[in-house]
């Protein structure tokens, strides 16, 4: 059976790193779910063209600039379905451990 799109471990992991709105940046998000970065740019990336991350470059007081990322209105509301689906499969999997 084919498995359903966006329900893979790291896009949960960086679904639930989103949770609360607030903008985020590609090194920040790596760190916190321990995704390296040839694995999470890419999901940030397809995120983006399906329009459920937006992202802006902001200016840091080095002179550097770097890419934040937040969920969109539309984004919200289908990472919290994603990760509804996948807390009964996760518990169940965890069940079947014990």
């Amino acid at each position: 059976m084919a498995r359903r799109p966006d329900t893979s471990p790291q896009t949960l992991a960086v679904f639930r790193a989103f949770v609360g709105g607030a903008w985020r940046y590609g090194y920040d998000l790596s760190r916190e779910t321990g995704i390296p970065s040839g694995t999470l740019y890419p999901i940030l990336i397809r995120l983006s063209g399906r329009g459920l991350l937006e992202s802006r470059w902001e200016e840091r007081a080095s002179g550097a600039r770097r890419r934040s990322y937040r969920l969109t209105g539309e984004g919200i509301g289908y990472a919290e379905s994603r990760l509804a689906e996948a807390r009964p499969s996760t518990a169940s999997a965890v069940a079947a451990q014990a």
